[in-house]
């Protein structure tokens, strides 16, 4: 382990990295017409290009519910 791994502790696994989780979303899916990702607290939210306000409790949880949104538009 190195210093600066050592020096502030163990990280908590179960902690989401919201910055780096709705980059990671907003990636995935804005070519696909989602935008206005977001998180607050337990509820994770995107914008479908209609207009629709999608959510999940997790980034995962929202990822699924954008797949299947996606796959039902097709």
């Amino acid at each position: 382990m190195g210093r600066a791994a050592a020096a502030s502790g163990p990280r908590d696994l179960f902690v989401v990295d919201e910055c780096a989780a709705l980059a990671e979303l907003e990636l995935a899916w804005a070519d696909s017409g989602y935008r206005g990702f977001s998180a607050d607290a337990a509820t994770w939210a995107a914008i479908s290009s209609a207009g629709e306000v999608l959510t999940g409790a997790t980034p995962d949880a929202l990822a699924r519910v954008i797949q299947a949104h996606w796959q039902a538009m097709q």
